[in-house]
């Protein structure tokens, strides 16, 4: 009988959602959703416009999936993760050990190691000349906030 529970418990857990890839609005943003729109300016973002820190970027693992915004992944592509900014935002990253520069819209939320502040698509990171080193100083300007807004994706 334990035996037959154990096996239960881990096929429930092998079919959970991983929190990447979930649907669905968060209370946090369920609360911005429902502020009137005289509440809804630019000063009460709670972000810097420029920062400055560690960029990586991801590719493979990841190409083809879901970001957070609801998008497919694309390595070749010029995005970039965030942790906090507003999904769609449009920032400036330049690298700061050769001063390479380029947009790119904020589709997807990481990185997830401590220290770092961006994580650039490959396709971003070729372009501003990392890819050898893995990571890099950069600093990172807001051009444009974003919506917050999930694609949907019709069945």
């Amino acid at each position: 009988m334990k035996f037959i529970l154990i096996v239960i418990f881990i096929n429930l857990i092998a079919c959970s959602n991983s929190p990447r890839y979930r649907t669905g609005t968060t209370k946090s943003i369920e609360r911005k959703a429902n502020k009137p729109a005289s509440l809804k300016t630019k000063s009460n973002v709670k972000h810097r416009k420029i920062m400055k820190g560690v960029s990586s970027f991801y590719a493979d693992d990841f190409h083809g999936k879901l970001t957070a915004n609801g998008e497919i992944y694309d390595m070749y592509g010029l995005t970039a993760a965030h942790k906090t900014l507003p999904l769609n935002t449009i920032v400036r990253v330049t690298n700061l050990a050769n001063n390479k520069s380029l947009i790119l819209r904020v589709n997807d939320r990481g990185p997830y190691v401590k220290g770092r502040i961006l994580d650039c698509s490959y396709g971003a990171a070729k372009k501003l000349d990392f890819i050898s080193q893995g990571t890099t100083d950069v600093k990172v300007e807001v051009i444009e906030w974003g919506d917050n807004k999930y694609m949907k994706h019709k069945k």
